[in-house]
């Protein structure tokens, strides 16, 4: 129910904005990754404004999840060492002998 909510309430008004400005710059424009020359047919893209506008937002979101990864690394490392003293201390347990049965402190005499 609340993934349904969210489909409806987040991605449907995304995709509505996301149809309106692929609409909206669907015009060629020229991407030349020859600064000198500007005029190379060969480094010069010509694509809808749209599907670089696409392409930056895709660019970014893999940038910036691939930073967060790297960033939370030190937190991974650390809760797979605590997971490995866990299992450690949960064998030593089990192969420790058992506890006595009487009661482990001698009864207080009055």
């Amino acid at each position: 129910m609340f993934n349904r909510f969210i489909l409806v309430v987040v991605f449907v008004p995304l995709a509505i904005i996301l149809i309106a400005l692929a609409v909206a710059n669907r015009g060629s424009v020229a991407l030349t990754l020859d600064p000198f020359h500007p005029g190379n047919p060969a480094l010069t893209l010509n694509l809808p404004l749209f599907i670089f506008l696409f392409l930056a937002l895709a660019v970014g979101m893999i940038v910036g999840s691939m930073a967060t990864w790297v960033k939370q690394g030190r937190y991974r490392k650390l809760a797979r060492q605590r997971g490995l003293e866990a299992e450690n201390l949960r064998q030593a347990v089990s192969r420790a002998p058992a506890a006595p049965k009487g009661p482990a402190l001698p009864k207080p005499t009055n």
